[in-house]
């Protein structure tokens, strides 16, 4: 899809005989993206974007009697071949580490431990920096470094921004590409074998 500039959404039938049909993401740049292949009359299709962020297709066939409507297509899921559901935010409640499809870490001061619902960060209350600190998560990403670029500054530098911005929950950075993520929630962070990707939580002095 590049020089995007808008993208629409299709559903035509794959030949003349319409055994199956293409549901498609048409670029204005001329690519196409298949979707989906039902095989069955998909003409009465809508894509869907939910409060969780995850993005499905549901077809609606007038032929059969019982539960016409059915998902035909979800992008964050584990029988996905774009996404994994590690890319929802929410997918470990407020905060942890996902890796193939499942919570398997919450990240602590202390290191990776055993994840459950409870799994949380300490709450910051106090916006001068002399009240709190943070403490570095290895090989993780955060579920919005995928889709935006972040910025390009030193990591002392990124850090630097999320202490002058009382909102900020931690910061991510990308020692590779020296590229800096400001988080203002944590959630879900994304297991990585790149040891580069890391993670700062902050968390109050005690």
């Amino acid at each position: 899809f590049s020089g995007l500039k808008n993208v629409t959404f299709n559903s035509a039938p794959e030949t003349d005989e319409a055994f199956a049909y293409q549901l498609t993401l048409d670029s204005s740049s001329g690519a196409s993206l298949i979707l989906a292949r039902p095989k069955y009359n998909a003409t009465i299709s809508f894509l869907r974007l939910g409060v969780d962020g995850n993005l499905k297709i549901y077809t609606y066939y007038d032929k059969v009697d019982s539960q016409p409507t059915e998902i035909t297509f979800t992008l964050f899921d584990r029988d996905s071949i774009f996404e994994t559901e590690c890319q929802l935010p929410e997918r470990c409640g407020k905060l942890g580490v996902c890796d193939d499809n499942q919570c398997v870490a919450c990240p602590t001061e202390k290191g990776l431990l055993g994840w459950s619902q409870e799994c949380e960060a300490k709450k910051v209350t106090s916006c001068r920096p002399n009240d709190f600190h943070y403490y570095k998560v290895d090989g993780v990403g955060h579920y919005m470094s995928k889709y935006t670029t972040g910025t390009g500054i030193k990591v002392e530098d990124c850090g630097k921004k999320c202490t002058s911005d009382c909102k900020c929950l931690g910061y991510f950075y990308h020692q590779d590409k020296s590229r800096c993520w400001i988080a203002y929630d944590l959630k879900t962070l994304t297991k990585f074998p790149n040891s580069t990707h890391v993670g700062f939580i902050k968390v109050p002095n005690m």
